[in-house]
């Protein structure tokens, strides 16, 4: 038992009562056999008792009142009295004050090493906490020697490069990831703290596309390491790659439909000049006139393809707006700060789902961004406005911006515009976009600048 227990808090009336009570009884005994015997030395007890609860001051004036008791009922003569009292203070003082700096050192020892053991116990609990948060990581997680040979390796990282037949531990990461050991050797130099796409290998050898997030730092042994998350891109690329052909399909055959549109008009307009010219004696009976027809209505059946009003329902899904809106925020801000544009969101009924789909919304609304910057450009005010509102069954988003308007708007929409920056597809092809979800876009009269209205579904 720690002896330092008997001076706590809840022992303190304890042991000032007990001090006192011996003082007393030291005192009573000592004047009963004072011609005989002196137990003076005995008031070392109760001093011994109070310095572990009283103060310096305190414990010396305790210990004055005891030389003087001492002395009082000594049976030595007077003549030396003085003496004998100033080394009896200093000896009961001189202990009470050992006795006391003991105790609180031993204090200040056990708390230092509580708040040593408190810290350890926090670290191993931090420790402990760190290692399941590595282990059970989807995400493989590698720790890199500045010799490039693997130190850690997670069992998302075994899962991802050898599939848990072997373990990872010491063998090189230029085996796996070879731009890993590229950023190393060239990071002697320097510390990196960035994120790449890049090619990875099996441990079979077989290649895949993985994202990875890594940083070097400097070891206290010399050296750099790095430290390494990297996760499987595989799908996504399949994804991307299937999204990309996905929209290029539905963009042919938007442009399609607009050129077989182009193509029944000339073949409409051909067909009744060949009809009128039928009449014309000599024609009739000419087969290269013949072969004319032929050819004219070959045309017309070419262009029978026609864009319709809205999609097939598996075309289109429920999407929240609310990401939609975000993820085109931090695509066009940092343009838009470039450009000097004023950027104002009232977008704030987001709270929706609509019928449409996330990746042909987000080149809509880019599209019709563009137009507003480039029509700002020469704009004494730069201003672009989106917001949001729900009506009934429809969520519309407005864009709004400060340009010079538009001066023809009734060939807005038209395929191949004649005065357009580009192919003149732009809007075209975005409305269509819309109506395939069952939407639509229009462009809205408005006494400044130029407003489109995104109409959606709601879901």
């Amino acid at each position: 038992m720690d002896f330092l227990a008997i001076y706590s808090r809840t022992n303190r009336k304890i042991l000032l009562i007990t001090a006192v009570v011996l003082t007393g009884i030291i005192a009573v005994v000592d004047w009963y056999t004072r011609p005989f015997i002196s137990i003076g030395f005995l008031y070392l007890f109760p001093i011994m008792l109070i310095s572990g609860i009283f103060r310096r001051w305190q414990i010396v004036a305790v210990s004055v009142l005891c030389a003087v008791l001492q002395e009082l009922y000594s049976n030595l003569p007077l003549d030396n009295a003085i003496p004998r009292l100033v080394f009896s203070w200093l000896g009961f003082s001189g202990t009470g004050l050992f006795l006391f700096e003991l105790l609180r050192n031993r204090r200040i020892v056990l708390a230092h090493l509580e708040e040593i053991e408190s810290e350890t116990r926090q670290r191993r609990e931090a420790e402990e906490q760190l290692q399941t948060l590595v282990d059970s990581s989807p995400a493989a997680i590698l720790t890199v020697g500045s010799s490039g040979e693997i130190y850690l390796a997670n069992e998302a990282a075994k899962e991802l490069f050898s599939e848990g037949a072997e373990n990872l531990r010491g063998q090189a990461i230029g085996k796996f990831v070879p731009a890993l050991e590229k950023a190393l050797q060239s990071g002697q130099s320097r510390l990196y703290r960035t994120a790449i796409q890049c090619r990875a290998r099996r441990a079979n050898g077989r290649p895949f596309l993985v994202g990875t997030w890594f940083s070097t730092y400097r070891a206290h042994s010399g050296g750099n390491r790095l430290a390494a998350i990297i996760v499987d891109l595989s799908e996504e690329l399949t994804s991307r790659e299937d999204m990309s052909l996905d929209y290029l399909l539905k963009n042919a055959r938007i442009l399609m439909s607009a050129v077989s549109h182009e193509i029944r008009n000339l073949a409409g307009a051909a067909l009744v000049f060949h009809q009128n010219l039928s009449r014309v004696e000599g024609l009739k009976e000419n087969e290269d006139f013949e072969a004319l027809g032929t050819l004219i209505h070959g045309l017309e059946k070419l262009s029978a393809m026609e864009l319709t009003t809205g999609g097939p329902e598996e075309d289109r899904q429920t999407v929240e707006l609310a990401p939609v809106l975000d993820e085109l925020r931090v695509l066009i801000e940092s343009a838009c700060r470039d450009s000097d544009i004023e950027l104002e969101w009232e977008a704030t009924d987001q709270s929706r789902r609509v019928w449409a789909d996330h990746y042909g919304l987000i080149q809509v609304f880019l599209n019709l961004l563009k137009n507003s910057r480039r029509a700002l450009e020469s704009a004494p005010e730069k201003r672009i406005r989106i917001s949001t509102i729900h009506e009934e069954r429809t969520v519309i988003v407005r864009f709004e911006d400060s340009g010079p308007g538009i001066s023809n708007p009734e060939i807005l929409f038209r395929a191949f515009q004649q005065d357009a920056n580009a192919t003149g597809l732009g809007l075209y092809v975005s409305r269509a976009l819309m109506k395939s979800f069952g939407g639509d876009l229009t462009l809205e009269p408005s006494e400044h600048g130029c407003t489109f209205a995104i109409r959606l579904q709601a879901a």
